[in-house]
């Protein structure tokens, strides 16, 4: 099985926006990788399930591309959407552990500073053009958002873009139990209440930057610019 297809298997709602499209993206992911939702099984159509998680259509659309990414799913025109057949083996091999939701956000900014300073090593290394595309396009979206909620919806893509570009399925297992934790109603709360215009700015500088150097392929200016951004979001969030 391919390694990079894999290991998007995990936590595919990390990266939206409202409450009813994390549960919707919960709900199908915890089904099909707890083997619930077999190969072959047709999802209910879009509306269905916009209705029952109180999720936008647009919403749906963006969970159930997510999923399919992550090859946990096909889509035909005309046919509808199933379960992939590829899903079992995928839920035997990268079903990850469940943290217990006691994990504080200080112990994940501590986790992120050790780990996240890694990263642009193997994306140097590994990272193609697609993947740069997509970075592209996770900084005009965010530099464009109009709300806080669309900032922090593109903000979490950029650094799942960045887990992504390392094609190592290793280190997305890990980033995908941190993002577990970003999940929890602390974080969220912590990183809302401190993010002000001027704050939401320096952190696009450093995003932008964060890529320049990576499609550059300059790893040491890049992990130092990572450093540089976790510990600016350690003092935003924490006072230090």
């Amino acid at each position: 099985m391919d390694t990079k297809t894999t290991a998007h298997a995990a936590e595919p709602e990390t990266s939206l926006r409202s409450p009813g499209a994390k549960a919707l993206a919960r709900h199908l992911r915890d089904e099909i990788l707890g083997g619930r939702l077999r190969a072959g099984v047709k999802l209910p159509p879009e509306r269905e399930l916009s209705t029952r998680f109180g999720a936008s259509r647009g919403s749906v659309r963006r969970v159930l591309a997510e999923l399919r990414e992550r090859g946990l799913i096909t889509q035909s025109v005309g046919s509808g959407t199933f379960v992939s057949e590829q899903a079992e083996a995928m839920a035997r091999e990268h079903a990850l552990p469940h943290l217990d939701g006691n994990v504080s956000p200080a112990e994940l900014m501590e986790a992120r500073r050790l780990i996240e300073p890694l990263l642009p090593g193997m994306i140097a290394r590994n990272a193609t053009a697609s993947d740069f595309a997509v970075m592209a396009e996770c900084l005009e979206q965010s530099e464009a958002a109009s709300t806080i909620e669309d900032f922090e919806y593109w903000d979490g893509a950029l650094h799942k873009a960045f887990a992504v570009a390392t094609h190592n399925a290793f280190f997305m297992r890990i980033l995908d139990l941190m993002n577990q934790v970003r999940e929890q109603g602390e974080w969220g709360r912590l990183k809302r209440n401190s993010l002000t215009p001027a704050r939401r700015a320096q952190y696009e500088r450093q995003h932008r930057a964060m890529v320049n150097a990576l499609r550059d392929r300059d790893a040491g200016q890049a992990a130092a610019l990572m450093i540089e951004h976790l510990d600016q979001i350690q003092r935003n969030l924490f006072g230090e």
